[in-house]
């Protein structure tokens, strides 16, 4: 995955993804373009998921005690 994408968060990657899924939508673009652009959106697609599931997993750790507090669930 590119470094420019790496960095981003979801909310970024997924405003970029938009962007391009309109542009190529619109049918518009030059082929060679079009092919880059769908190229960026796949890895834009792949880092949103990948950030999806960090996310699940963390939510997913959290479990609530009797009293009401939160704690980390312990790893298996």
């Amino acid at each position: 995955m590119s470094d420019s994408i790496a960095g981003l968060s979801f909310e970024d990657a997924l405003a970029e993804l938009e962007r391009i899924v309109r542009g190529l939508e619109g049918g518009q673009q030059k082929l060679e373009d079009a092919i880059t652009c769908y190229e960026r959106g796949t890895a834009l697609k792949r880092h949103c998921e990948a950030k999806l599931a960090e996310a699940e997993a963390r939510v997913q750790a959290i479990v609530e005690r009797a009293d009401g507090s939160l704690a980390l669930k312990d790893a298996d």
